[in-house]
């Protein structure tokens, strides 16, 4: 029962009590009129609740950041008697927005909601609370809803980037190479062919078979392209508006479009994440792209590894390393350590500073001794 409600029942029981008391019939006709309004109020409601149904549908249940998407829902009742208009309240990342059905029995009302997806991660969305009342307002039914809020995946959008270099002599070619002459991995022999290199023949095989036999080796799969995202909370941005939510976009797009460059030309890129989420993303073809955008995605950046000693945990990967891209928002000794100590190791190194203050003068230090130790340093901007 409504607030309403409840006032007209006190003046339905005030009307009794005094017609009883007093004897006038003009008090007995109020309490009477009430009390017919009442049982009106309640049937139609109850009615209209019992046959009441909702529905909802996501146009897309995954978008890329930056676009609109929109949430159908259907509503309807089949009560006959006039009723009140039905009332739902709609939930998109954490607030509430008021939706109203228009009153008509036996037809579906449809209404469209429009959502931007102005952030990467995974939010709930669709009508919280659906009810229905009577045309006086006195009584309001919940309508049960089937089913929970739809999902949401908003994806990292990537951008452009150059392409992460590897050191001389890590470019592919020279592992093969090396490869070729190692004579502990033969894999099959073939024929020879004019150009073989003589070392590579299989003397004693071919003296057997009486035709010149070459050793053929295992090809050596190109180095990775290792890189290491900061899944910590981000650090900066609390004087902007949705500043940390910006910061967490970018370290997510900035990620996306460097295994995109690299997956683009079949390079294996890998990308263990050590977030609250803990996971690792390995592929080598741009079809896995899409794949890496949901971990990312999903993952709440927060509560996860400390950065500096990911940094140094990762330093047992650098033999299969041809490049390691650093992405991170905070700058520290401890940082510029772990980094150093991966450049050490011999991969090319570049790092993504994400921040709204990239001339910051506590920055300057950090960046000169990475520049000092061949360490290409890059900002990026949220928008």
């Amino acid at each position: 029962m409504t607030r309403r409600g409840w006032t007209a029942l006190a003046v339905l029981v005030t009307g009794a009590v005094s017609a009883l008391s007093l004897g006038n019939a003009l008090y007995l006709y109020i309490a009477l009129l009430l009390a017919l309004i009442f049982v009106y109020a309640f049937i139609s409601g109850c009615w209209a609740r019992l046959t009441a149904r909702c529905g909802q549908r996501l146009s897309s249940a995954s978008v890329s950041r930056g676009e609109r998407v929109s949430l159908a829902v259907f509503a309807e009742h089949r009560c006959p008697l006039p009723v009140s208009p039905m009332y739902g309240t709609f939930v998109y990342n954490g607030q509430e927005q008021a939706c109203v059905f228009p009153a008509r029995p036996f037809r579906a009302q449809e209404r469209r909601l429009p959502m931007d997806a102005r952030h990467v991660g995974i939010y709930q969305a669709g009508i919280r609370e659906l009810s229905v009342s009577d045309i006086f307002g006195l009584f309001r039914f919940r309508v049960p809803l089937k089913g929970e809020a739809s999902a949401l995946t908003v994806l990292p959008r990537p951008f452009d980037i150059e392409k992460p270099g590897m050191n001389p002599g890590d470019d592919g070619s020279a592992a093969l190479a090396r490869t070729q002459e190692d004579y502990n991995a033969p894999e099959d022999v073939r024929a020879y062919r004019q150009g073989d290199a003589m070392k590579r023949i299989h003397w004693k095989l071919s003296s057997r078979k009486r035709e010149l036999l070459v050793r053929r080796f295992e090809t050596p799969a190109p180095p990775d392209t290792l890189i290491l995202l900061d899944c910590d909370a981000p650090r900066g941005g609390e004087n902007v508006n949705e500043g940390r939510e910006n910061l967490r976009d970018a370290l997510c797009e900035t990620a996306v479009a460097v295994a995109r460059m690299q997956m683009e030309d079949g390079s294996p890129v890998r990308l263990p994440i050590y977030g609250k989420r803990a996971n690792e993303f390995s592929s080598d073809h741009a079809a896995g792209l899409t794949l890496l955008q949901e971990m990312l995605a999903a993952q709440p950046f927060g509560g996860g590894e400390d950065f500096a000693r990911v940094l140094n945990l990762e330093l047992r990967r650098m033999r299969r390393t041809g490049a390691a891209v650093i992405i991170t928002t905070r700058l520290d000794a401890q940082v510029v350590e772990g980094v150093t100590s991966i450049r050490r190791m011999g991969p090319s190194a570049r790092l993504y500073l994400v921040t709204y203050t990239p001339e910051a003068p506590e920055y300057q230090p950090y960046v000169t001794r990475l520049q000092h130790h061949l360490v290409e340093v890059c900002y990026v901007t949220p928008a």
